[in-house]
C-alpha cells in the first residue's frame, strides 16, 4: 500500500464542482479522478495511521478539503451509484483522520457528505442489485460519520430486504425472494432480472449471470455494511451470514477455474471477482468458525489483495483479524 501510487506524497487531487457520470463511466467527466481522489485519501489515513507519519494525515486532509470545497452534484444517469461508490470510499480517511488528528474543515465535509451524496444514494434503487448495496453502503457509511440514526436505521431496515433479494438459497423456493420495494411481481419478471437464469441453486447471487465483477460489488458491499454494523454495535452478520457464506462459496469455486454446470448461465461467465474475499472471509470463517474451504483457497490465490473500485487493501486491515 504505502509503495503504491496512491500514497504518493505529491499526489494532487482533481477536484470539480459537477462529476457527470453516464453509462459505464462514459462520458468520464470527474468519474475517475473522484473515486481515485477518494481511494488516495483513504490510502493516506491508513498510512498515517499505522506509520505515524504526519505528513500522510495532511495529504489526506488535502484531498477531502479540496473535494469538499468544490463539489455540488453529481449527474447523468450513472449519478446513483458513482455517489455510493464515491462516498462508501470517502467516509473510511474521514473517520479515520477525525477520531486522532486535528482537521479544521471536518465539519464540511460532513456538509458535503449529506447534501451532495446523501441525496444521490439514501432512497436506494431497483436497478441491478449491486448498484443499491453500493448505495446502502454509503448511506451506511454518512450516517455513522454524521450522527445519522434515522438514517442510518432506514439503511440497515432496506439491507436486510436486499440481500434476501441478491443471493438466493434453496430455502427460498423455487424462485428467488423478491425486494418489498420491486415491482416484480410474476415468475416471468423475476427471471429475466436474473439475467434470464430459471435453475437456482444455493449462493448464486442476482448477477452472477451477468458476470462476475459486478456480483464481486454487491457481495463486496454486502460484507462492508456489516462490518460497519458491528463496530457499530449492532452486528448484522448473524442475519446475513448463512447467504453470505454461499455466495462466496459458489462464485469462489468457479473463479477458481471450476466449469459452470449448463444449467447455470449456460455453462458461461465472465471469471473477474476481483480482490473482495478478505472482509468476508475473516468475518465469516475466522471469527464466526463456518467452513469456506473455496474461499480460502482463492483467498490465498489473490493475497495480498489491493485496491479495486471500494475493495481496498483488505489484506492488511482484516486478514486473519480476530477483531
Amino acid at each position: 500500500m504505502a509503495g503504491s501510487a496512491y500514497a504518493r506524497l505529491d499526489f494532487a487531487p482533481r477536484a470539480r464542482a459537477v462529476v457527470d457520470c453516464g453509462s459505464y463511466s462514459k462520458p468520464d467527466n470527474g468519474c475517475t479522478d473522484e473515486r481515485r481522489d477518494a481511494v488516495a485519501a483513504y490510502t493516506d489515513a491508513l498510512d498515517w495511521y499505522l506509520s505515524g507519519d504526519d505528513r500522510y494525515a495532511v495529504k489526506a486532509i488535502e484531498i477531502m478539503d479540496a473535494w469538499s470545497g468544490t463539489i455540488r452534484d453529481h449527474t447523468n444517469s450513472n449519478a446513483p451509484v458513482q455517489s455510493g461508490w464515491a462516498a462508501s470510499i470517502w467516509v473510511r480517511p474521514a473517520e479515520l483522520i477525525r477520531a486522532g488528528h486535528d482537521w479544521p474543515q471536518a465539519g464540511r465535509f460532513a456538509e458535503m457528505l449529506r447534501k451532495v451524496y446523501l441525496p444521490k444514494v439514501v432512497g436506494g434503487s431497483q436497478s441491478n442489485g449491486n448498484w443499491e448495496l453500493s448505495m446502502l453502503e454509503a448511506t451506511v457509511g454518512i450516517a455513522v460519520f454524521t450522527d445519522g440514526r434515522a438514517t442510518y436505521d432506514k439503511a440497515v431496515s432496506m439491507y436486510l430486504d436486499r440481500v434476501p433479494a441478491y443471493i438466493y438459497l434453496s430455502s427460498d423456493g423455487a424462485l428467488p425472494k423478491v425486494s418489498a420495494r420491486s415491482n416484480l411481481r410474476t415468475p416471468e419478471q423475476i427471471i429475466k432480472y436474473w439475467q434470464q437464469q430459471s435453475t437456482f441453486v444455493d449462493g448464486l447471487a442476482q448477477e452472477t449471470c451477468r458476470d462476475f465483477a459486478h456480483t464481486g460489488y454487491g457481495l463486496s458491499a454486502i460484507a462492508h455494511i456489516a462490518e460497519t454494523s458491528r463496530i457499530q454495535h449492532g452486528d448484522l452478520y448473524p442475519q446475513v451470514a448463512d447467504r453470505l457464506r454461499a455466495a462466496f462459496e459458489f462464485h469462489a469455486k468457479y473463479q477458481l477455474g471450476e466449469p459452470l454446470p449448463e444449467n447455470i448461465c449456460h455453462g458461461h461467465y465472465e471469471r473477474s471477482l476481483g480482490p473482495t474475499t478478505e472482509v468476508a472471509y475473516n468475518a465469516l470463517h475466522n471469527r464466526l468458525g463456518l467452513a469456506m474451504p473455496e474461499t480460502e483457497r482463492l483467498t490465498a490465490q489473490l493475497r495480498p489483495e489491493g485496491a479495486d473500485m471500494f475493495s481496498l487493501w483488505e489484506t492488511l486491515t482484516h486478514a486473519d483479524n480476530p477483531h
